[in-house]
């Protein structure tokens, strides 16, 4: 075998951005991290890849285990390397030498990647039908820069092939695409903390209208208690297992209608309201899980998500169906459940 095998300088770490949203990663990296123009440009590899050396970075994002993982990058290469070859069999012989699970992010060279992924094992690296459970299995990532050259990392942040989570999307019976946001919050949910809704128990959606996610807990065989100023759709308005309130969800106390399983909010607010609300409900005790939309107002207020990053027992991220969002996920210290299909 021929290749060529070139590692970078030790520490060295990539970020794939999320797919459109190449702008908010380099943006996080500027405002959050304190990035130069110049090193940010200077890293930039591919279209939505980017290499920095450890010279480059604080040091919170550097190292093996790096403290802090920017929220736009969808997985982090943790020990990139170049590999030179001459033909698909040795790319993937190359690539089966170092661990069994690879994905591809194509930017270029789309049939040559293609014709490699055929002469590796198989990972589903398909949209997946709601629900099912990850395998903590690596998954490197491996990316052509042209017919002879890619870059390569069997180290990687996520589980997720190029770190991301996709479903098959039904175009019929949810009344908004929001409902993919709780699907994959709720895999990210079994996954960070082995926890997942479960038939007959109660979760109030707040903001819930016109539905997505009080959708998404009906096929669970869950009870929600929604409330919005307006009414889901009629599908949801007569099922027997929504109650639904008209009121400012926000206003409502929790000893006045909990206690809850899982608390939920898609609510469109100032991170600052929302963040008041998640400690009323957590001051109270009365839920066990809570996963809430971070939708931004303008400019993001990193010391204000570094409050939410900061609560125990809960995480921050960003979500593959989020857009200008963060999405904070909680589960109080209970025993875990677990009934999720296992699909990988």
């Amino acid at each position: 075998m021929s290749v060529l095998l070139e590692p970078y300088p030790s520490g060295t770490v990539g970020y794939l951005a999320f797919p459109e949203q190449k702008q908010f990663l380099i943006s996080e990296l500027r405002e959050r991290f304190f990035l130069t123009e110049k090193d940010i440009l200077k890293s930039h590899v591919a279209e939505n890849l980017f290499l920095f050396t450890p010279d480059m970075l604080p040091s919170e994002l550097t190292g093996p285990k790096p403290e802090k993982v920017p929220y736009w990058s969808s997985t982090v290469l943790l020990n990139p390397q170049k590999a030179n070859f001459n033909s698909i069999g040795e790319a993937a012989g190359l690539l089966k030498e170092i661990q069994r699970n690879w994905a591809p992010y194509t930017f270029t060279q789309f049939r040559r990647t293609a014709l490699i992924q055929e002469k590796l094992p198989y990972i589903n690296v398909k949209p997946r039908q709601f629900p099912f459970k990850v395998h903590d299995t690596p998954v490197g990532l491996y990316c052509l820069l042209d017919t002879n050259n890619m870059i390569l990392s069997g180290d990687c942040t996520s589980f997720y092939p190029q770190g991301l989570i996709q479903f098959v999307e039904d175009h019929e019976n949810p009344p908004s695409r929001a409902y993919l946001k709780l699907q994959e919050a709720l895999i990210h949910a079994q996954n960070f903390f082995h926890i997942f809704p479960q038939p007959e128990q109660r979760i109030f959606d707040a903001g819930a209208c016109p539905g997505g996610w009080t959708w998404v807990l009906l096929q669970l065989g869950c009870s929600v208690f929604a409330v919005d100023r307006s009414p889901l759709a009629d599908s949801l308005m007569s099922s027997p297992k929504v109650e639904f309130l008209k009121h400012d969800a926000f206003t409502l106390l929790p000893q006045d209608i909990g206690p809850f399983d899982w608390v939920c909010s898609d609510v469109i607010c100032y991170p600052q309201r929302l963040l008041h609300w998640i400690h009323l409900w957590l001051d109270s005790g009365m839920c066990n899980n809570m996963v809430c939309t971070i939708k931004m107002q303008g400019k993001i207020d990193w010391p204000l998500i570094a409050e939410f990053a900061a609560i125990k027992h809960s995480k921050v991220l960003h979500l593959h169906y989020n857009k200008h969002e963060l999405t904070w996920i909680y589960h109080k210290e209970t025993e875990p459940t677990q009934n999720v299909i296992d699909t990988l």
